[in-house]
């Protein structure tokens, strides 16, 4: 994996950032302090945090779906962006980096717009949907265990109205889905899901080449 953008330079990656990325403190002492966890690599790009900051305020997103947590780089980004009154449900099952992300987000003073629920996803999912909860999320993102991208993505469209999207992390996974001799099970579930999303008539799909690869999905 990696936490830049595919196929830019160094001297091309730090003008990109120099002349695009405005981060709040707490984000970048969470990116920094992350830099030496030994899951480093598991951390999205500063750039793709402001992306996902960027639609959740001009899509007037209310409620997000995270599955993922880490170190909650991503969960502040998005939390940092919504309402006042604006809800994350942030999925993820590791007690102990959850932890870290907690910290972060009180420092932030978004804490209170962002519940943790520590389980594995699908089950996180599944309770959601016995909640009566569908169509009742504007936004989700996904970075997660690759094997279940599309189960997660199942479970997930009927929680997301219509309209709202769906963001899919590490989609191009450094580029090995395109090698058709790699093939470790991680790039295979990438290569599946991709494949999967291709022929889904139930959406509209985008992939751009930001970080390791982002999938952006539209409910129809």
């Amino acid at each position: 994996m990696t936490r830049k953008s595919l196929n830019l330079d160094d001297k091309v990656y730090d003008y990109l950032l120099s002349v695009s990325l405005s981060e709040h403190d707490v984000l970048r002492q969470c990116r920094e302090e992350t830099a030496s966890h030994p899951l480093a690599r598991m951390q999205i790009a500063p750039e793709q945090g402001q992306f996902m900051a960027f639609l959740v305020k001009a899509l007037n997103v209310q409620n997000i779906i995270e599955i993922g947590v880490f170190t909650g780089y991503s969960s502040l980004a998005m939390a940092l962006a919504l309402p006042e009154d604006g809800q994350i449900i942030a999925c993820d099952h590791n007690e102990q980096t959850s932890s870290l992300a907690r910290s972060y987000w009180q420092q932030a003073d978004i804490g209170h717009k962002i519940e943790l629920r520590l389980a594995p996803a699908l089950e996180t999912l599944e309770a959601l949907s016995k909640e009566h909860l569908e169509n009742n999320f504007d936004f989700a993102f996904i970075d997660a265990h690759k094997p279940e991208y599309i189960d997660y993505y199942e479970k997930l469209l009927p929680l997301i109205r219509t309209g709202g999207v769906i963001a899919v992390d590490n989609v191009l996974w450094s580029g090995l889905p395109a090698d058709p001799s790699v093939n470790d099970e991680d790039t295979i579930a990438i290569r599946q899901f991709n494949a999967h999303l291709k022929n889904d008539d139930r959406v509209m799909m985008t992939l751009l080449p930001l970080a390791d690869g982002i999938t952006l999905i539209l409910k129809k």
